[in-house]
């Protein structure tokens, strides 16, 4: 399961970005780069990866084939009317993230900058997805079984083990987030930061979610449940018109 795993993400990183190196590749899986190259040259073999310039990886014939692949808008183009609407509702910083293995990366944010004490734009930035409010809300959309291969592809990279990560802890915090529907991040991601999140499932290939930061100086008991009917709201909004079938 873990390999599988692992091709498909080098194969959506390459529909992506166009073209992937062996660098990048064991950079986004946390290998060695002499198992990112066996995972690239496997893909190869079976028509769905072609070396092009400089010895990058890019989609091959395969992968390419009529009915392989639909043109669709990229994610932060798709869903940016709907984390529009949701920053218009609650007035606080928004962004939109995947889940890439065992991280969240921020690929659209809007900034909250009418408030003098707010939470900055993350766009871009890469955290480990069970210290964050995304990441509890993809992840607990997953089966027990892929959790627990996604962690132990992340623990058994050439970067060594991480000592702060307990799979029994995080499959506690994932259940509490089954139960509340919404992900809660209090200062886990970072001091000062209160987030709050909700999966959109799977849009464009990608597994997506939006979720709320604010100051944690600024957060009140309410804040909760008003921020949960919005995001419900807009994960529901934005299921329906843009949700893989």
């Amino acid at each position: 399961m873990g390999a599988v795993h692992r091709a498909l993400v080098l194969l959506k990183l390459m529909a992506k970005q166009g073209s992937l190196s062996v660098t990048e590749a064991a950079r986004a899986l946390d290998v060695n780069p002499s198992t990112a190259q066996r995972l690239l040259a496997t893909l190869a073999a079976d028509g769905f990866a072609q070396q092009g310039e400089r010895k990058r990886y890019e989609p091959g014939p395969e992968f390419l084939r009529p009915g392989m692949v639909r043109p669709v808008p990229p994610l932060k183009t798709a869903v940016r009317p709907f984390l529009e609407r949701l920053f218009e509702n609650v007035h606080e910083t928004v962004h939109l993230a995947t889940l890439v293995g065992t991280e969240i990366h921020h690929v659209d944010g809007i900034e909250a900058t009418s408030r003098a004490l707010r939470f900055g734009l993350r766009t871009g930035v890469r955290l480990p997805a069970h210290t964050t409010s995304a990441g509890k809300a993809t992840l607990a959309e997953l089966p027990r079984d892929e959790v627990n291969a996604r962690y132990g592809v992340a623990l058994s990279g050439v970067r060594g083990r991480e000592p702060d990560i307990d799979l029994d802890k995080i499959h506690k915090d994932l259940e509490q987030t089954r139960l509340q529907r919404i992900g809660v991040n209090f200062e886990e991601s970072e001091a000062g930061v209160a987030a709050f999140a909700v999966s959109l499932g799977v849009i464009n290939g990608e597994r997506a979610a939006f979720s709320i930061a604010m100051p944690f100086a600024r957060y009140a008991q309410g804040d909760v449940d008003r921020f949960a009917a919005h995001l419900l709201a807009a994960a529901q909004e934005t299921r329906e018109a843009l949700g893989d079938a």
